[in-house]
């Protein structure tokens, strides 16, 4: 799932280039974990940053249309060509640390708020 150019351009500029870990929510739907990159995916030559989510579940569906809410909790590695060996090590390394106690008490916080309340998406 990747971020439209409006909402790249609206990410912090100080975040690196590379790959982070965290939660994934599509609409009102669960909470997943992901994997991100942030940059220009070296492999494609991009000159434009984007911003790319790997949702470590599958859907029974394509989500096109649909609001896509993440929180970055880690950081994996700095941005690489692209290897299909790498982006599976990825994915193990981040199941891993979303599954630390520390890492698992983040999952819902910054999903679903109580009745009435209005999150920054």
């Amino acid at each position: 799932a990747n971020f439209s150019e409006r909402v790249v351009e609206s990410f912090p500029s100080d975040i690196p280039p590379g790959v982070y870990y965290g939660w994934a929510c599509v609409g009102n739907g669960d909470v997943h974990k992901m994997v991100l990159s942030i940059g220009w995916n070296p492999f494609y030559k991009n000159i434009k940053k984007s911003v790319e989510t790997h949702i470590i579940h599958t859907f029974k569906e394509d989500f096109y249309g649909e609001i896509l809410s993440v929180v970055i909790i880690g950081y994996i590695r700095s941005e690489k060509n692209f290897n299909s060996l790498a982006i599976q090590e990825d994915i193990e390394e981040a199941k891993r640390q979303l599954d630390l106690p520390e890492h698992l008490k983040l999952k819902d916080n910054f999903f679903h708020l109580p009745e009435g309340k209005i999150g920054n998406h």
